[in-house]
């Protein structure tokens, strides 16, 4: 964060003559010899760099005036003593006065007194964390030479020395520590927390490397520049550009780590001492030199609130160091993108690394305010907190790109996972166990559970069988699919030998988020079980559970999907729930090749809409008797439908067997009433009330199959055509649909395998009442072919109709679909039914 313009207001001082001489071709800066009180020199550094710097005796400063387009040319400084060098040209300069004229620094003319140098008073030293940004960018940049880093200059060992520094700082950045032996009397009351806190410092330490190189050569220049040029009171910014020169051949996260282990090792050698002062003689007889008992005399009181902002500061440059690592680690990840590099690290890092290291130069200065110069020269705290106010900014800027970074990072990880998943189950195997245990896998332990025999079972019960993956939501009691694959299993139970049983169920619940109440919803549910289940849901992982749900894949949305796996391990249909719900085991091995096979073979009569749903049906078929099923809610029209129909087969000579079948998603008391009312008055036979579902069910997963079948084919021979509009069954399947989407009456008329007489009620009704106009062609041509022949003329003499269609809102949803009575395509709308009868 960036403070109001501070104008400091310098105090009258000698006049300063600014100096310059040209300095040799190959750049080396080294000023003339200091006189033995004041010689400086830094330590050395590559050739093209060495500078060793210091102020003559007469307190000028003559910085050395490099040629050409490495040097920079300070202006003479007005009256008021402001220093405000010109930029630097080209890309090898930069100006460490950088900023504009309310961040000029006084550096007031030294006296001698105890601890160092005097300063202008009553103001103390100030820092400011304003600046003109873009020019500080350019100045930045044009320090860093890690892509030129001579062979000579090793990589550090970063991450040892980041968790090193961490132990160090840990004391600071943890207050309640610090009272533990900073405040007198405190420390037998925070004897747990202590001794906690050791375990933990012992933890970290033991996990490092016993030996790793150290960079002491640079730790002690760094340190130089960072506690040396403190006394000469130099400007923080020229500070931290003199250290970005000379850690330049490293990586910006390097540069950062080194500076903070300089710094690091100067803060823990006092709070080392602060510590052991109380107990250890050598710490006490340091101490008492660096005056550690006046400190610890004053922490818990007028220097609580200076050490506070201090341990703030600490910790937004240790959060924002971490950051820059992660962020530099992350460049070299193969998932991070060129556009994201630059973006993340490239624009960022540099002067976030810039903005912490001027941070630990103000640190140190507060530091060295401490231990050396005495509390009254200390910063002001709210200084500090302005400039851990801007880490804390800078944190947060970095923390999003990383965040972002890690999103990327992840997203394709799981993608690629997602295609090795895909890879796997979409190629051919030897058998079905390497597929099975990309599905269901947990840490080498057996993923499944055998729900009949009640035990946790290995993948390999599976192998080289047809497996059916029943997946679906914990709420799959009440649903069709779960009745449908129940009602298999217990035929595959009471047959194990036969062809058609050679496969197994595996439950697969699929769940956003596992709660305890869910868990023990899970297990209840098993229990009821008898064929297998995963063991845990944990055993699916995110990654194939994003795979279940992809569109192109098995698009699992809510309703449960039968997904079958071959013995090979290939996935061979990804929801055979309706081929299942229409023709049961014959369906076997459930395959889209079985199912197509299985169509083809169809034609829309007696046989295929009502199978074997009654044992009196299949009775009826074998005899070649004509099958009457009809419905509704209407008890008055069924009265005198079911008279009029016995009267007509009695007249035609046929026999007819009436079967009421009730209505799409029935009424439960509405209709048991309507059957009672039927067995009691003897109007006709009624279908079981738990196969009046299934029928309708039936229905509805024969319009999803062969829908399905006719879009596939009209996709593959290239003709888009209205394929449903002109298939038999097809129409056959609507008009049955569309009679159970209303409660008036209806019927259909026909033999096992022939041709079948459709009509709603009304209709049927009039025909079989004008049996006497028609009856001559029944002998010519036959009752189904004579009565369908009159239907034609009752349709074409109806003033009008009225005819409803409702179908399950997953699977097959056309554009259009044509009425089944006249042909005419039908209104389209959206229907939200609840229904708890």
């Amino acid at each position: 964060m960036a403070l109001a313009p501070q104008n400091f207001n310098r105090a009258p001082a000698p006049p300063q003559i600014y100096n310059t001489t040209p300095q040799p071709a190959a750049q080396n800066y080294n000023t003339a010899p200091q006189p033995a009180a004041q010689n400086y020199s830094t330590a050395p550094v590559p050739a093209a760099q060495k500078y060793n710097t210091a102020p003559p005796a007469a307190q000028n400063y003559n910085p050395a005036l490099a040629p050409a387009a490495q040097s920079y040319d300070p202006a003479l400084a007005p009256a008021a003593q402001s220093y405000n060098p010109a930029f630097a040209p080209a890309a090898q300069n930069y100006n460490p006065a950088f900023a504009p004229a309310a961040q000029n620094y006084y550096k007031p003319p030294t006296t001698t007194r105890r601890g160092g140098d005097s300063y202008n008073r009553p103001g103390r030293r100030q820092f400011s964390a304003t600046s003109d940004d873009s020019a500080l960018t350019n100045q930045i940049l044009a320090t860093d030479r890690s892509r030129d880093r001579p062979y000579d200059v090793k990589s550090i060992p970063l991450k040892h020395i980041l968790q090193t520094v961490d132990v160090i700082l840990a004391r600071v950045t943890k207050p309640d520590i610090h009272g533990a032996f900073l405040v007198p009397g405190a420390v037998g009351a925070h004897d747990a927390l202590n001794l906690e806190h050791e375990k933990t410092l012992h933890a970290t330490l033991s996990s490092l490397q016993d030996n790793y190189d150290v960079p002491t050569g640079l730790f002690n220049a760094i340190s130089c520049e960072i506690f040396g040029k403190w006394l000469s009171g130099e400007d923080p910014n020229k500070t931290t550009m003199d250290i970005l020169d000379i850690v330049q051949h490293h990586d910006w996260d390097e540069k950062l780590v080194l500076v903070l282990g300089a710094f690091a090792v100067k803060d823990g050698e006092f709070w080392l001492v602060a510590q052991l002062y109380t107990t250890n003689p050598l710490a006490k007889a340091i101490g008492q030199l660096k005056q550690v008992q006046e400190i610890l005399e004053r922490a818990g009181t007028t220097l609580k609130p200076k050490f506070e902002s201090y341990n703030n500061l600490v910790r937004a440059i240790i959060n924002v160091t971490k950051c820059v690592v992660q962020l530099h680690d992350l460049q070299r990840d193969p998932h991070v993108t060129t556009e994201h590099e630059s973006a993340a690290t490239t624009a960022h890092i540099p002067t976030a690394v810039y903005w912490t290291i001027r941070s630990i130069v103000v640190a140190s200065s507060q530091l060295l305010g401490i231990t050396g110069m005495g509390p009254e020269y200390l910063i002001e705290a709210w200084e500090l907190s302005s400039l851990a106010h801007k880490l804390e900014n800078i944190h947060s800027h970095l923390q999003e790109n990383l965040d972002r970074l890690y999103e990327i990072i992840k997203r394709k990880k799981d993608d690629e996972a997602l295609a090795a998943i895909a890879y796997i189950l979409e190629t051919p195997h030897i058998d079905n166990v390497k597929p099975l245990r990309v599905l269901f896998y947990k840490d080498d332990l057996p993923a499944l559970y055998d729900c009949y025999n009640k035990k946790r079972v290995d993948i390999d019960v599976l192998k080289r069988k047809t497996v059916i993956l029943f997946i679906s939501e914990l709420d799959v009691v009440n649903e069709n699919e779960y009745m449908i694959v129940q009602n298999m299993y217990m035929e595959k139970r009471h047959s194990p030998v036969r062809p058609e049983s050679q496969y197994e169920v595996v439950w697969v619940p699929i769940v956003d988020t596992w709660t305890d109440a869910k868990y023990q919803q899970f297990e209840e549910l098993r229990r009821n079980m008898e064929w297998y289940t995963v063991f845990h849901p944990s055993v699916v992982s995110p990654t194939v559970i994003r795979y279940i749900r992809k569109k192109d894949k098995w698009n699992f949305q809510k309703k449960p999907l039968l997904v079958v796996m071959d013995p090979q391990g290939k996935i061979v249909h990804t929801n055979a729930v309706h081929m299942m719900c229409i023709w049961g085991s014959v369906a076997f091995p459930f395959t889209s090749s079985k199912e197509k096979l299985l169509w083809e073979e169809e034609t829309w009569r007696m046989e295929l809409l009502a199978d074997s749903l009654d044992q009196n049906l299949i009775n009826w078929i074998a005899e070649g008797k004509y099958i009457c099923l009809y419905g509704g809610e209407d008890m008055e029209w069924i009265r005198n439908f079911t008279r009029a129909a016995k009267k007509v087969a009695a007249e035609s000579g046929i026999q007819l067997e009436l079967l009421y079948v009730g209505k799409s998603k029935p009424k439960e008391k509405v209709v048991k009433n309507i059957m009672t009312t039927i067995q009691f008055e003897k109007l006709s036979h009624t279908l079981e009330w738990n196969l009046i579902w299934f029928f309708w069910v039936r229905l509805e997963s024969m319009w999803q199959s062969r829908g399905q079948q006719l879009q596939t084919e009209a996709l593959r021979s290239g003709r888009l055509t209205d394929s449903l509009k002109s298939d038999a069954v097809m129409q056959g399947i609507i008009s049955m649909l569309s009679f159970g989407s209303s409660d008036r009456g209806w019927a259909v008329i026909g033999t096992g395998s022939a041709g079948m007489s459709k009509a709603n009620g009304e209709h049927m009704f009039r025909s079989l009442n004008e049996f006497n106009l028609w009856n001559r062609r029944v002998n010519e041509i036959g009752f189904v072919p004579a009565l369908n022949e009159y239907l034609d003329g009752v349709y074409k003499q109806a003033p009008h109709h009225c005819t409803n269609l409702i179908l399950p809102a997953t699977g097959l949803m056309p554009e259009t679909v044509a009425c089944a009575e006249c042909g005419r395509l039908m209104e389209r709308f959206t229907m939200f039914r609840c229904c708890t009868d």
